[in-house]
């Protein structure tokens, strides 16, 4: 298979070097448990593999974007007791970050996107912060999961190893999902603070006390071509995203109100 020119680990410093990339997107996961049936990487298998198909359509569309590698570690505070759950703090994301945009705007691509996979990553006080270190670049944030609920898709949607994530892997990756018969049942503990419990206050999971098997969300209901539909919506609604902003002047993008 030729290398596909949108994905900068498969490309080449010939192509590079002919082509002006308009848009740079990094697709940011983690590496934790999914339940008792899904792989460690099911987060970042699911970034790369929608991320490239994002792209590939954006690209087939005219514009120029440049996914690069997934970063396989996200925020994990919540879930430092179960083995190989590998914590990168904020703090770190931040340094990574720093280092990556200053390396994109160094040779001239200005926007900027973070495709985030993983629920405990979140990007936006850093990029508020970035943005005003690097006032010519254009920052941006997507989660996945928040792209396209899959409401019309899926009879359960939860947020962890649920019927979403796991028609994805089974889509995606079917041998790397255990028989039907070994997984949980994905059952969450409630808070017994009320205002945690009714979501107008906020506090960190502990995941192995607010959850039985790692999983938040029932995985029963999934198959792989739940997981194919998903997969197909996710690509085409982010890759509109890449589109717009692609062609976008990054000077000029809010509307005179009248």
């Amino acid at each position: 298979m030729s290398p596909r020119p949108w994905i900068i680990a498969e490309t080449n410093w010939k192509h590079v070097k002919a082509t002006r990339y308009e848009v740079a997107m990094l697709p940011w996961g983690a590496t934790e448990a999914h339940n008792w049936h899904l792989p460690y990487a099911t987060d970042s298998l699911q970034n790369d593999a929608i991320a490239a198909e994002a792209g590939r359509i954006a690209w087939e569309a005219g514009a120029k974007v440049g996914i690069l590698p997934n970063m396989p570690f996200g925020v994990q505070t919540g879930q430092l007791d179960i083995p190989f759950c590998i914590n990168m703090n904020p703090t770190t994301q931040m340094r990574v970050l720093e280092d990556i945009i200053s390396s994109l705007e160094g040779v001239g691509v200005m926007k900027f996107v973070i495709m985030n996979g993983h629920g405990g990553n979140d990007f936006r006080q850093m990029l508020r912060e970035l943005q005003a270190r690097h006032p010519k670049m254009f920052l941006s944030t997507v989660s996945w999961f928040n792209a396209v609920k899959g409401d019309d898709i899926f009879d359960i949607v939860g947020d962890h190893a649920d019927e979403r994530e796991t028609s994805l892997i089974m889509h995606l990756h079917p041998h790397l999902v255990l028989p039907k018969s070994e997984w949980g049942a994905g059952t969450d503990n409630r808070w017994k603070l009320k205002a945690i419990h009714e979501k107008w206050a906020w506090a960190q999971r502990a995941w192995t006390k607010a959850t039985n098997d790692t999983g938040s969300g029932d995985p029963q209901h999934s198959t792989a071509e739940k997981g194919k539909r998903y997969f197909e919506a996710l690509g085409a609604k982010i890759a509109t995203y890449l589109i717009e902003l692609a062609a976008a002047d990054i000077s000029d993008l809010y509307e005179q109100s009248k």
